[in-house]
């Protein structure tokens, strides 16, 4: 119930028919009593940086969720970004504090390497092909570093956007191996598709999959479907899989934390939450 009272979360992004957060957040804000809502917003992104900082003159509000196309643009219009923020070079998730001021966080790559982690997958020295360098796929890259991979291969269709994510990873962890230009995922341990590609029907797969290893971790982030047709060809050469929302509910609690709303496990949300694809 949404009442005169409700603490409004935005949830920006374009398109919004994909999100399922607020079909997360919601049933938990309902069934531990908070009198918050998360709210999609869908922005386009020749309007998002009037939008944003309208929104941000509301009363009610506490802060915003930001989701694709709009985490690297985010940055610029905050007055304060967490190290990882800085490292991805995007933000997800926003706060309005008590003075006014906006500070930017983001969770992306923590909840992809947490889900990764929980499934028993060690990524001490790993090798990981991150394909697509834009907001998600940077911040998933920043945070593989942090977890202590050994090589890292980061892949985008715009070549200017990989190398800028490389030239961070180098400037923040200079023993990491990286290499760029290349989508192939052979001899890799880890794959993630950090692209929209499976958002549409008829996207092509984001690399080759007859070229991966039965034994590669294969990770998505589209949550469009919980399998998508890349992971279904993953499967099906044998691969392990991770399904987009795995990141989203292992991002979560740390989302609720940086909000101000305690913490809970993804079990918990599991168990409360009602997404439909």
């Amino acid at each position: 119930m949404i009442r005169g009272t409700t603490t409004l979360i935005a949830h920006l992004g374009f398109p919004t028919e994909s999100f399922k957060a607020p079909m997360i957040y919601n049933p938990w804000f309902e069934k531990t009593g908070i009198d918050a809502v998360v709210m999609p917003m869908g922005v386009r992104a020749e309007n998002y940086p009037d939008v944003f900082r309208s929104i941000f003159r509301l009363t009610n509000i506490r802060g915003a969720l930001v989701t694709m196309p709009h985490k690297i643009t985010t940055v610029s219009l905050l007055d304060e970004v967490s190290t990882t923020a800085k490292i991805a070079g995007s933000c997800n998730a926003v706060l309005l504090r008590p003075d006014g001021s906006l500070l930017g966080d983001m969770f992306d790559g923590a909840g992809f390497v947490r889900g990764i982690q929980r499934k028993g997958r060690d990524l001490t020295g790993a090798r990981v092909l991150v394909v697509g360098s834009g907001g998600v796929g940077s911040a998933i890259a920043a945070s593989l570093a942090a977890a202590g991979i050994g090589e890292i291969g980061v892949y985008d269709y715009n070549p200017t956007a990989a190398e800028a994510l490389a030239g961070r990873l180098r400037e923040h962890y200079p023993a990491l191996g990286i290499r760029t230009g290349s989508d192939d995922p052979t001899g890799f341990d880890v794959v993630v598709n950090a692209t929209p590609l499976g958002m549409k029907e008829g996207d092509p797969l984001p690399v080759d999959v007859a070229r991966l290893d039965p034994g590669t971790f294969v990770g998505e982030v589209v949550m469009k479907q919980e399998h998508t047709p890349f992971l279904e060809a993953a499967q099906e050469k044998g691969c392990p899989i991770q399904v987009g929302t795995d990141m989203l509910f292992e991002q979560i609690p740390a989302y609720l934390e940086f909000f101000g709303f305690g913490t809970t496990t993804a079990e918990e949300l599991r168990a409360v939450a009602r997404v439909s694809y």
